[in-house]
């Protein structure tokens, strides 16, 4: 049988002093609060009791090296996917709040004509597909146990949002996914079901800063 379960766990908190959209670019790896943030999630996936199969992560270093304390505790060695890495958008490296965000930039208002693509990057329809494709692959990967899958903000919200049957076009400031949080679905007839949201960070959310997601 596939896999009972998928996890898709977000990043922890990034190394990112400038306060920039950071997006696919190299060189942002997590913080030692981010780092924490990975421990957590792991600690929180070892108290389920249940057996981790596979992991999976986006080839970006923060999923990389929030993938790293659950590979260990699990002892596995993580895959890398590239289906689910942060899409690209025009603003990456860009401060998008104050006096020099990108947003007051008359040059960039052109990408702002259509939020419900959103027209400053990937559309939504193509994340969600790319994602649900690597989390089939993933579940049939496996015989039986679960997947773990660390992956991104809006890539996991994309999930959420169309397994629950909702408009993908969102607010980005509603979105429930929080640094080193875990989103977990089952394989059912007819497709996935959200089965939990956790938090397993949340006592270090107040210190952290979250301003790189796309």
């Amino acid at each position: 049988m596939p896999a009972e379960q998928i996890h898709l766990v977000r990043h922890g908190e990034v190394f990112n002093p400038q306060g920039v959209l950071y997006g696919r670019l190299p060189g942002f790896g997590l913080s030692d609060l981010g780092h924490a943030m990975a421990e957590a999630a792991a600690v929180d996936l070892v108290m389920r009791k249940r057996r981790v199969a596979a992991l999976v992560s986006s080839p970006l270093q923060r999923t990389q090296q929030s993938a790293e304390p659950i590979a260990k505790a699990f002892e596995l060695e993580p895959t890398l996917d590239e289906r689910i890495i942060e899409p690209a958008n025009r603003f990456e490296g860009k401060r998008m709040s104050g006096r020099d965000s990108a947003l007051r930039d008359v040059r960039n208002w052109s990408y702002l004509v259509n939020p419900w693509e959103p027209s400053w990057g990937e559309p939504f329809r193509s994340i969600a597909d790319r994602m649900l494709t690597a989390m089939t692959d993933a579940a049939e990967a496996v015989d039986s146990g679960d997947v773990v899958m660390v992956s991104h903000q809006l890539p996991i919200w994309m999930v959420h949002r169309r397994v629950a049957g909702r408009s993908l076009a969102h607010d980005p400031r509603r979105r429930r996914c929080a640094l080193s949080s875990i989103t977990t679905f089952e394989r059912r007839t007819g497709g996935f079901v959200e089965v939990g949201y956790r938090d397993p960070a949340a006592g270090l959310q107040e210190q952290a800063t979250d301003v790189g997601a796309v």
